[in-house]
């Protein structure tokens, strides 16, 4: 359950089960996930898999944030920066359709923050 959820300043906080409170910068989806313009494939796989586009990105964020201690985290190795994981989920979207969501944060070696790295649909 999530103890901390906060949209503050285009940054939504929350709690991930074992890891505590990461940040989830709405830039991540305006700027690349959900941006046509620059990640041309995600944006569509967002869109036809979930019906999220660029200004739905508030909503997508919520919706992870609500889900996000669903599902099992999956330690990857430390790259030198930090530790890193991802949780892979079932988000049912906008459209009412069910696809499977990867994010991927990382704990940052210096500064002990968690925040959210990546996120795309899978197949």
């Amino acid at each position: 359950m999530l103890s901390k959820n906060m949209f503050e300043g285009g940054i939504m906080t929350l709690e991930i089960r074992g890891y505590g409170i990461a940040v989830f910068p709405k830039e991540k989806l305006t700027q690349y996930a959900l941006n046509p313009a620059k990640d041309k494939h995600k944006a569509e796989a967002f869109y036809s898999a979930l019906g999220y586009q660029i200004q739905d990105a508030e909503e997508l964020m919520r919706n992870v944030s609500l889900h996000i201690n669903d599902f099992a985290a999956v330690e990857k190795p430390d790259n030198g920066y930090g530790k890193r994981f991802q949780i892979r989920m079932a988000l049912t979207g906008k459209n009412g359709k069910t696809a499977n969501v990867m994010t991927a944060w990382i704990q940052d070696k210096d500064t002990e923050v968690v925040r959210l790295i990546s996120i795309y649909v899978t197949r």
